[in-house]
């Protein structure tokens, strides 16, 4: 019972409360809408360059799963592997061959 005296500024409480959850939609959609009109997408050249970096890895990982030749260990330790992919390649078939 000591609350009671709070239950006539309930509503006025509430429709504070839905005009701040409003305020901040809206602060929220031009936040969006300016970094996406700044170049905060995909056309940022540090993004670009890690979406490729992505897409490597991934390719890696595929190249693991799908090929059976190999065992883990030495997939594994192509991963730590600094090279490139394809000069990592290179050189295992050369030191296949001899």
């Amino acid at each position: 019972m000591e609350g009671v005296f709070l239950v006539p500024f309930a509503p006025f409480l509430f429709v504070l409360g839905i005009i701040w959850l409003n305020n901040n939609r809206k602060l929220e959609e031009k936040r969006i809408a300016a970094k996406a009109a700044s170049g905060g997408g995909a056309d940022n050249p540090e993004t670009l360059g890690r979406i490729g970096e992505l897409e490597e890895r991934v390719r890696v990982l595929e190249r693991i799963v799908t090929d059976g030749g190999y065992d883990l260990a030495s997939k594994i330790e192509a991963l730590r592997d600094e090279r490139p992919v394809t000069t990592r390649l290179e050189t295992r078939e050369r030191e296949a061959r001899v």
